[in-house]
């Protein structure tokens, strides 16, 4: 090989090689930032990146953050709706969405509603943008998008209640605990133990959510299970059994399960009963995922009061965590800086 053929050859080498890095530049790295907790008169955004919600929801839940001792800040397209049933048209979710993450004056954001929409508007995100003005994200259900975005781009966000849970006074526990974590207690929780946990010990990334809002996104900018040691969390709402494992499959078909050093099952709501052992049992979510997931020989801790539940308990995804799963108990600890602070459940 002569010599220009060879300085062409490192070059076109060296230049796809950077560009490889600069389009996966959390990919690399397990860690996240921790957003600053909130103090006393931090400005909160109140978006809504998905489905519409009714505006008493957003005003009584500005209303909650104010007894908090927060300033909220209600997003300007909030209270619009496009095609029935969208908080408004992907543009202007998305210029709310822009507005509340690149304005250094507001601390955290708390999303309205999940429902459908989250993923219209990832292919015009970037991950640099993202994660340039690092603060708290909320929010559960289809706002699992964002978690996934947010972990990729290096930032902790917060799987936890909304406006529609909020709104109700924000006195009950998963309103309390959220209120609690954004100002810096960082809950340690002990779960009692469940007929389908397996024992064991493991620590990684806490990533996941719901799961047919973040099995689609696997390959996409949006796609957090690509890390290596994760701590999978699984919640889901309203659905068959068949399309639970279907969902499970296609996790365990892109070696996501292979990758998990445990995991968390949450909330199964209102599920399909068509699964049924010889005896006529009906077979239970957490049933199934037990038998699936019990080859990998990881902890599975089961029932944790997380999703779409009367109990909705906020969980930091991108998280370094640890989880204990026993014989008499299962803990969850968050392996990040605040005020530790036990609670038993």
């Amino acid at each position: 090989m002569n010599l220009k053929n060879l300085f062409s050859l490192l070059f076109v080498t060296f230049f796809l090689g950077v560009n490889a890095f600069a389009h996966t530049p959390s990919d690399t790295a397990q860690g996240c930032v921790l957003p600053a907790y909130l103090k006393p008169g931090d400005k909160v955004a109140l978006i809504s990146p998905s489905y519409f919600t009714p505006m008493e929801n957003v005003t009584k839940t500005a209303e909650v953050l104010r007894k908090w001792g927060l300033e909220p800040i209600i997003g300007p397209n909030v209270g619009k709706i496009a095609d029935g049933q969208y908080a408004g048209t992907e543009a202007e979710r998305l210029a709310d969405l822009r507005w509340a993450l690149q304005n250094p004056g507001i601390k955290a954001i708390i999303c309205n509603r999940g429902g459908y929409g989250s993923i219209q508007l990832i292919d015009d995100l970037t991950l640099a943008e993202l994660g340039e003005c690092p603060k708290w994200f909320v929010g559960y259900s289809d706002i699992t998008t964002f978690h996934g975005l947010l972990t990729r781009a290096g930032v902790m966000s917060i799987h936890g209640t909304m406006s529609s849970s909020l709104a109700a006074g924000g006195t009950d526990l998963t309103s309390t605990l959220l209120r609690d974590l954004l100002m810096g207690k960082v809950p340690s929780y002990t779960v009692p133990a469940h007929p389908q946990n397996i024992p064991g010990v493991a620590t990684g990334i806490l990533v996941g959510g719901n799961i047919c809002t973040f099995a689609p996104n696997l390959g996409t900018i949006a796609d957090a299970t690509a890390k290596q040691d994760i701590i999978l969390f699984i919640e889901e709402v309203s659905e068959s059994m068949h399309n639970l494992d279907r969902q499970v499959r296609i996790l365990q078909m892109n070696g996501v399960l292979e990758r998990c050093k445990g995991v968390i099952l949450g909330d199964f709501t209102d599920f399909g009963k068509e699964f049924k052992d010889p005896d006529g049992t009906v077979i239970s979510a957490e049933t199934m995922l037990h038998r699936i997931l019990e080859p990998y020989n990881i902890p599975v801790l089961c029932g944790f009061p997380a999703g779409h539940g009367k109990v909705n308990l906020p969980l930091i995804m991108g998280a370094p965590v640890t989880i204990e799963v026993g014989p008499k108990n299962a803990v969850i600890n968050f392996n990040v800086k605040g005020k530790q602070q036990k609670i038993n459940l």
